[in-house]
């Protein structure tokens, strides 16, 4: 599935002739998918004009890694393959590091602690991923930022990037991201998980530099917590 330039307005962070990084929108696919053939992420790169990677295939150029379609926040792409390898190698060896943003549902007691359960599959609904024996070992740290009567705000970090992680991790910890309805939250109104990708840090493919990038929280986000007693 090949994808075609759309002139769609991004939030770019930063940019220049190895990567780009974006602040995406809840609510944007990253690539073309089945049922997402058009008004993803990827064919506003392609909007943007000029190269994009191709290591991750035709349907994904530039794309090095994931957000959810209601995950907002930061998200690096690679304007070459070069780059891209190398800040694929940089997730390998976690000096990419993503912290997300989450509102948990309930009142989470422990002020941080680490959540290891392999993620696989879910054994019957297969959209779904799920806590299960022989799933890939995944590992993500929290650390409470505020707690309100029924929710808590939680700082997390990834030291694994398996799909739905932070979502299926807080779910089984039996406090799911408030809006998940996928995984248990209860939040009908919201539209979409409370999630956001606050926080990316990574160096530079080309010249080794750190670079430190944050985006605030959109405003469903803020104003849901700041909502709550």
């Amino acid at each position: 599935m090949v994808a075609g330039a759309e002139e769609i307005p991004l939030d770019v962070v930063y940019e220049d002739e190895d990567i780009a990084v974006v602040n995406k929108p809840a609510g944007m696919v990253v690539h073309p998918a089945p049922g997402h053939h058009t008004g993803t992420l990827v064919h506003a790169l392609l909007g943007r004009g000029g190269a994009w990677s191709a290591v991750g295939g035709a349907a994904r150029p530039g794309v090095v890694h994931r957000l959810d379609k209601g995950t907002s926040g930061l998200i690096v792409v690679a304007r070459n393959d070069v780059s891209h390898r190398r800040l694929s190698g940089q997730l390998k060896d976690r000096s990419l590091s993503r912290t997300y943003l989450a509102i948990a549902q309930g009142r989470i007691k422990d002020d941080a602690g680490e959540l290891e359960g392999p993620i696989g599959r879910h054994p019957r609904e297969r959209k779904r991923m799920a806590v299960v024996a022989g799933g890939r070992y995944a590992r993500t740290r929290y650390q409470v930022v505020e707690r309100k009567r029924t929710h808590t705000l939680l700082r997390c970090d990834l030291d694994t990037g398996r799909t739905h992680q932070i979502r299926v991790h807080l779910a089984a910890l039996g406090h799911p991201v408030a809006g998940d309805i996928e995984y248990g939250g209860q939040e009908q109104g919201l539209g979409r998980p409370m999630l956001h990708a606050w926080r990316l840090r990574l160096r530079h493919p080309r010249t080794g530099a750190a670079m430190n990038f944050e985006a605030a929280p959109p405003e469903d986000f803020t104003a849901f917590w700041d909502s709550l007693a």
